[in-house]
């Protein structure tokens, strides 16, 4: 069984959200970058909720340890900390466009998420992709990830922040690294990350089911987050 379909098996096809407020953030800023609100459009490496059939009981990053050591909410914390204030957050599970983004309307799917106008917009998918196998296929699946882009970027005025997949391929990722750089987004490498092992959950516990077992643990989802940091801080012009 491949990554990508260990992926698919675990993934969340219906609609999930998570968000946390404080009542000061929206007019915090991080250097120059405003960053009182801040969107998270990922996958079950983003937020997966309880499935007793792969043995997964968690509501927040598969396969985090906890809520608190997942790539999200450690973004979260160091944002608060470099901005005196929790930011408030919106978490979404896109999966479905990841395996429909064909046909998949941007404009009700994410209408909630659209309507949240972030400040700074976080997109963590591509494992979910079937590797484009023809010229045909690339050119579809770069027309429709171009597409997510321009739809967040026409709500409000985001920082995008767009990292490659944790389980590389470089077919996927070189069409979703082209289309950030032509959308002018940030686009953030982590297939280091995922060519080590050790930052897989299977590196720091069992887990029954294989598909949860190849998400990144705590060290994985730390590193992330450490990239997703450091590329925030760069661009808002933290050296700090």
């Amino acid at each position: 069984m491949n990554c990508r379909w260990m992926l698919f098996v675990v993934a969340i096809t219906l609609t999930t959200t998570a968000k946390a407020v404080d009542s000061d953030a929206t007019s915090s800023t991080l250097g120059k970058l405003p960053a009182g609100k801040v969107l998270f459009l990922g996958n079950s490496i983003t937020l997966h909720g309880p499935s007793e059939k792969i043995g997964w009981e968690g509501n927040w990053g598969m396969a985090a340890s906890s809520k608190e050591q997942d790539y999200v909410h450690v973004v979260t914390a160091e944002i608060a900390k470099s901005i005196g204030a929790r930011p408030e957050i919106k978490v979404r599970n896109i999966a479905a466009f990841e395996r429909e983004y064909e046909t998949f309307d941007l404009a009700t799917g994410l209408k909630d998420e659209l309507g949240f106008r972030a400040d700074i917009v976080i997109v963590a998918i591509g494992e979910n992709v079937t590797a484009p196998a023809t010229e045909e296929a690339k050119v579809a699946f770069a027309e429709a990830f171009s597409g997510l882009l321009d739809s967040v970027r026409q709500h409000g005025k985001p920082e995008i922040f767009v990292r490659s997949s944790f389980w590389p391929n470089s077919v996927k990722d070189d069409i979703v690294r082209h289309a950030s750089e032509a959308a002018g987004v940030t686009f953030i490498d982590i297939t280091e990350l995922g060519n080590d092992q050790s930052n897989r959950a299977s590196a720091e516990r069992d887990f029954e089911h294989a598909g949860v077992a190849a998400h990144p643990g705590d060290k994985g989802m730390q590193a992330i987050a450490s990239a997703i940091v450091a590329a925030i801080r760069a661009k808002a012009g933290v050296t700090e």
